[in-house]
């Protein structure tokens, strides 16, 4: 029986900012990947990497993949959503700038936030709310000087990166909801490699140039989502889904976009200012106003 616990503890949180900086970063990885590749063989080529590694991983590990378990329709459902996710995001990003589809991308909280409370048990309350809402607040100062539309296509992306944030949270209450919650983490991430993979292949048939430039940083950068972010991240925020709840790991996702601005700063020397430590702070509050623990009343 897969343990379930109530709160995030110590491993939980120091898992969950690693992954958000892991995620912050992915960002501009990705952008970095469109310049040499179209979004749609993105979407498949690094669904199809990861999906041998993880494959090597399981033969390693010795871990079964096909017993019955009652997972293959969630499991179906999981890998459209995930394509789905990933190719919006990667589309989104032609048209809109990181920062923005980030933005938008992590309104997923609240959308598990609401989705855990009617589907999961996962209560909510005033203090989850307003946690929420400050964190959000600290995502929206971040970008407050740089959400300038980057052109009249701009709201392409906007929507792209708001329907990715949708399907994001849909995914991890269908797994924290359905037979995937006592699946392996590896099982549920190949079930949406997999599909993803075979569902959107056919639409590379209709794209008319998928590889633009297979220059050396849109490989490397294609290489190291497939093979960390994917193969590696995921695994870890799966495993996190099926033991912590869901809403309170994904109150940690408004890190995501902060820590982008932040790898901006140290990688590509934009700007880091006053405000962004600010945001942050925010951001630490609301999280952790999320994940504080219930007081509870001894017996009388």
């Amino acid at each position: 029986m897969t343990p379930i616990r109530d709160s995030l503890d110590g491993k939980a949180v120091a898992l969950m900012i690693f992954l958000t900086l892991a995620w912050g970063l992915n960002g501009v990885a990705a952008k970095i990947a469109n310049t040499g590749y179209d979004p749609v063989f993105l979407t498949v080529a690094r669904s199809a990497i990861a999906t041998v590694l993880v494959l090597l991983w399981c033969r390693l590990r010795r871990i079964p993949l096909l017993e019955a378990d009652g997972t293959l329709w969630p499991g179906i459902l999981a890998g459209i959503l995930f394509g789905g996710e990933f190719l919006s995001i990667f589309i989104g990003l032609e048209y809109s700038s990181v920062g923005r589809v980030s933005l938008l991308v992590n309104t997923a909280p609240f959308i598990v936030l609401v989705g855990a409370h009617f589907l999961l048990g996962e209560h909510i309350n005033a203090g989850k709310v307003v946690g929420l809402v400050l964190a959000f607040a600290g995502v929206a100062l971040v970008f407050s000087d740089n959400l300038s539309a980057t052109g009249p296509d701009a709201w392409i992306g906007d929507v792209l990166g708001l329907a990715a944030g949708v399907l994001w949270a849909a995914t991890t209450l269908l797994i924290k909801g359905s037979r995937l919650s006592v699946a392996s983490a590896e099982k549920v991430l190949i079930y949406q490699l997999v599909v993803s993979a075979v569902v959107i292949a056919p639409v590379l048939l209709l794209v008319e140039n998928p590889i633009r430039d297979a220059n050396l940083a849109a490989t490397v950068a294609l290489l190291v989502q497939a093979a960390f972010i994917v193969a590696f991240t995921y695994l870890l925020w799966f495993w996190l889904v099926r033991h912590y709840p869901a809403s309170a790991l994904s109150s940690f996702t408004f890190l995501s976009p902060a820590f982008g601005v932040i790898g901006g700063a140290l990688f590509l020397s934009e700007p880091m200012t006053v405000q962004i430590f600010l945001a942050l702070a925010l951001i630490a509050v609301g999280i952790f106003i999320v994940n504080r623990p219930r007081r509870t009343i001894p017996p009388g």
